[in-house]
């Protein structure tokens, strides 16, 4: 019995009825619950979480610093500051030839993870069906159901380096399909798309009426192809929205900036949910962000050499040990085959963890096809990949 003022106050025993049940039910994030696990125990060697070793590059923490000394702790304007506006949107066209007007046609969020939300929220009719290809980022689905749509899994396969396929896309189309989110480079997959791979599924988009949410978070993080922007296929531009950030090229994951651009009809309803809801993004870490666009490509550049050092060292050594590893050409995951174990991905992973000291991320965790992989990020040191490797080998020769 909780008392107050030494007054005896009935306590509810349990809140679950009050909760919605939508909410209620989902599960916990797979990515999270080996976090956790990770967290709370010592001398385990982590490959599971998606975020750079790297500190934020002192310019841009140091532009940060300056700001706040100035005093630059009041509100922005609910867009974003202008200046990382129109930084945004030189670099994107710069980058990825797709030009965006910084006025009205893109909004600074908090974090790439804002973006989604806003563009879902803004698009969902309930019962709209939205298209996901598989394995993905754990968020996609959940926000979906959230916010009233009704996810729809679109499985995508080694054999293809996990590319999404035109006829794949076109067998999961119904009368209610909407929008289609796509990402790549892939996380957990590290798979990617080249114009050409494009063309037929921009073809399906523009037959069938859909908006595509275009997260490209890890456009930066290609390593044998320069990233294509599926808003620069001819004609997409005005069903795109696209959504990236500053967290994985930049090392800024702890800083929250994220940005969304697209058709100003588009952007200005986001904004309007944006607006009641955060208001805006963090003063000091859009002057981080400015700072980190106008001078950060060299580290970055810097950053994605060592990358791609790891993710040959890493795919080499798994294949050594005997699994089955596609090359990743983005992002910073390598995405082997257990099945050669006999284990499903989510015992391996926690008998890895109980028997190796080592943490990955059971595939199984991000949808369709990741059933039979584990996703393991090599955006750690290289002694410490070296070091996890040889666990996993020498569990597996247990097995």
């Amino acid at each position: 019995m909780i008392k107050q003022n030494n007054v005896p106050v009935a306590s509810v025993k349990s809140m679950s009825g009050y909760l919605a049940p939508l909410v209620r039910d989902m599960q916990p994030s797979g990515i999270r619950k080996f976090f956790d696990l990770v967290s709370a125990s010592k001398d385990i060697i982590s490959l599971g979480v998606g975020e750079p070793d790297f500190s934020t590059p002192w310019h841009v923490r140091e532009a940060a610093v300056h700001s706040l000394e100035r005093g630059n702790t009041k509100y922005t304007p609910n867009a974003g500051f202008y200046d990382l506006r129109e930084a945004i949107a030189e670099y994107l066209y710069d980058s990825f030839q797709v030009p965006y007007e910084p006025k009205d046609e893109v909004l600074v969020t908090v974090g790439g993870s804002e973006a989604i939300d806003l563009a879902l929220r803004a698009l969902i009719i309930p019962g709209d069906e939205i298209l996901i290809p598989e394995p993905c980022y754990v968020s996609y689905s959940p926000i979906t159901a959230i916010s009233g749509g009704i996810p729809v899994g679109i499985e995508t396969f080694a054999k293809d380096n996990f590319r999404l396929t035109a006829e794949s896309l076109q067998a999961c189309l119904t009368p209610k399909s909407k929008v289609l989110i796509v990402s790549y480079p892939s996380n957990p997959t590290g798979g990617i798309m080249t114009y050409e791979d494009w063309l037929p599924i921009a073809k399906i988009v523009e037959d069938n009426d859909l908006i595509v949410i275009s997260d490209e978070i890890y456009a930066e993080l290609t390593y044998e192809e320069k990233h294509v922007s599926f808003a620069a296929l001819p004609g997409m531009r005005d069903r795109t929205i696209l959504v990236s950030g500053f967290s994985k090229a930049f090392a800024m994951t702890g800083w929250r900036l994220g940005y969304a651009c697209g058709h100003s009809d588009l952007i200005s309803a986001m904004l309007k949910i944006h607006q009641y809801t955060v208001m805006c993004a963090p003063a000091m870490g859009q002057v981080a962000a400015l700072e980190a666009l106008k001078n950060g490509m060299e580290e970055k550049d810097r950053m994605v050499e060592s990358y791609n050092q790891r993710r040959r060292l890493v795919v080499h050594n798994f294949r050594e040990i005997g699994l089955q590893c596609h090359e990743p050409q983005g992002a910073f995951y390598a995405f082997p085959s257990i099945v050669s174990t006999g284990l499903s991905s989510e015992e391996f992973a926690q008998r890895l963890l109980l028997e190796a000291n080592v943490a990955v991320v059971p595939g199984d965790a991000f949808g369709l096809g990741g059933e039979g992989f584990i996703r393991c990020s090599y955006a750690y040191s290289v002694n410490q990949l070296i070091e996890a490797i040889d666990r996993i080998g020498n569990f597996i020769k247990k097995l």
